[in-house]
């Protein structure tokens, strides 16, 4: 009977996010169908992932891959895409290329090289990857500068099976979302600037931006994913 009432309770939470989505794009007249949910289930259990698909989340995402590993054995890819949206080291770069559909996290030309290599030695076709930048350049954050990001293009430019699809960011905390504002127009910015230059082909360029605390904001700079925990599973179980 838990089980059961914790669907509910999710299921109701997930529904509250997609009406704030919804009411987010209507601000700045955009479609709700343009903004992808990812439920991020980083330190929560396969029991709680589980009961979320249940209640309706189509994309899961997560911050370790070894913590992610166990999940995704458990439960698979049926009717579930797998991102990492956490930082991603080389020596994890294998097990992330055979586990996950989406990594977020790509910082460096050489990660993007190193990945390139790994999708042939594991039969791999295609790795949609989304380039991680640190707008503000936080010492604590990970992600390229605006300087490296020339570097990683020319790497992704010579890839037959990394294919990058977007940017994603992750701006300072702020009490007040709206100063997470400024950091959101850039990425838009540099998007729409790669996407004119042909970066990510036939794609729109997808912009991963935004959590629990200031997704609505992303959205109304242009977010095409946004990442919510908190809002969705509660408060973070103890690491």
């Amino acid at each position: 009977m838990e089980a059961c009432v914790a669907v509910e309770q999710l299921r109701a939470r997930v529904e509250a996010i997609r009406t704030r989505i919804a009411r987010a794009c209507e601000r700045v007249g955009r479609d709700p169908s343009e903004v992808l949910l990812i439920a991020v289930g980083k330190t929560f259990p396969v029991e709680a992932l589980r009961r979320a698909i249940a209640a309706g989340v189509e994309h899961l995402g997560e911050n370790r891959v070894q913590e992610a590993e166990t999940k995704i054995r458990e439960i698979g890819h049926e009717g579930v895409k797998w991102h990492l949206i956490g930082h991603l080291q080389s020596n994890k770069a294998r097990r992330a290329v055979r586990l996950f559909d989406y990594i977020h996290s790509l910082d460096s030309a050489e990660l993007v090289e190193r990945l390139e290599r790994l999708c042939r030695e594991e039969g791999r076709r295609e790795l949609p990857v989304l380039v991680q930048l640190n707008l503000a350049g936080e010492e604590t954050k990970s992600g390229a500068s605006e300087a490296e990001l020339s570097r990683i293009i020319q790497a992704l430019s010579r890839c037959e099976r990394v294919r990058p699809v977007g940017l994603m960011t992750l701006p300072p905390f702020f009490a007040d979302a709206q100063q997470a504002r400024p950091y959101f127009r850039r990425l838009r910015q540099l998007r729409d600037r790669l996407r004119a230059d042909g970066l990510f082909g036939d794609g729109r360029g997808e912009l991963s931006m935004g959590m629990s605390h200031d997704f609505e904001v992303a959205i109304e700079e242009g977010a095409t994913m946004v990442r919510v925990g908190t809002a969705i599973f509660g408060a973070r179980l103890s690491e």
